[in-house]
């Protein structure tokens, strides 16, 4: 999927990944940049349109439909992180909160953006995961549960859409220097070296970037990529 010319929503533009997201499919050539944030007066970055977008609210999802019809690349960016494990107190709201936006959010808008895409000729949808949708911690635990679930849906999206010609791509990173990251004192990886790879990969027609080191590292433990693929009957 080439991104001159394309026309490209992405959730959560506003800051951090997203923005650089923003940045880079501009500099490809993108003819169209629509920037979701819940409040799109926090989008400032020349070019782009700003869209009101909260990826847990249906009728914003609606909403952007409708205003966005012209779609072809999805970049499913927006999502959040509460650091704890499942034997918190606060672990059923913390993982309900997170499982709004990490899995239905993306869920939401794939299947909302679906038909447009296949209007526009089939495009592409591009999920941001994590190393986390593999491996957990303690410290990440709820946070990790998404991600999987999210890696999950976006394999099972892939098969559904298949048919109609979108390409579907799951991006995995570990720690990005980001406001989301602030305070762990891990190696992180710039937005911009991450979202090169990202993008390098939907240009390409892949189906799953390894972004980083240690997503490819963690991936070279699991068994040879047949998630991918259907399963045979």
């Amino acid at each position: 999927m080439k991104l001159e010319n394309a026309t490209v929503l992405i959730t959560g533009a506003n800051r951090g990944l997203g923005l650089a997201f923003a940045r880079e499919v501009l500099a490809r050539g993108a003819r169209k940049v629509y920037a979701g944030a819940r409040k799109p007066e926090s989008v400032t970055l020349p070019g782009v349109v700003p869209l009101k977008l909260d990826v847990t609210s249906p009728a914003d999802v609606a909403a952007a439909v409708a205003a966005a019809g012209d779609v072809t690349v999805l970049i499913n960016n927006a999502g959040i992180a509460n650091f704890g494990g499942f034997l918190a107190a606060d672990a059923d709201a913390s993982a309900q909160a997170m499982m709004e936006t990490n899995y239905f959010g993306p869920m939401r808008l794939g299947r909302a953006f679906a038909p447009v895409l296949k209007a526009n000729g089939g495009g592409a949808i591009l999920n941001v995961l994590s190393v986390a949708s593999w491996i957990s911690t303690p410290l990440l635990g709820a946070y990790a549960s998404t991600k999987a679930a999210a890696w999950s849906m976006t394999n099972g999206m892939r098969l559904e859409l298949e048919e109609q010609g979108t390409q579907v791509l799951g991006l995995h990173a570990g720690f990005i220097d980001t406001d989301m990251t602030q305070g762990i004192e891990m190696p992180k990886s710039t937005p911009e070296a991450i979202v090169k790879a990202a993008l390098d990969g939907l240009e390409t027609g892949a189906r799953e970037v390894l972004s980083d080191d240690i997503s490819r590292m963690v991936h070279q433990g699991l068994v040879g990529g047949v998630y991918l693929q259907a399963i045979e009957r």
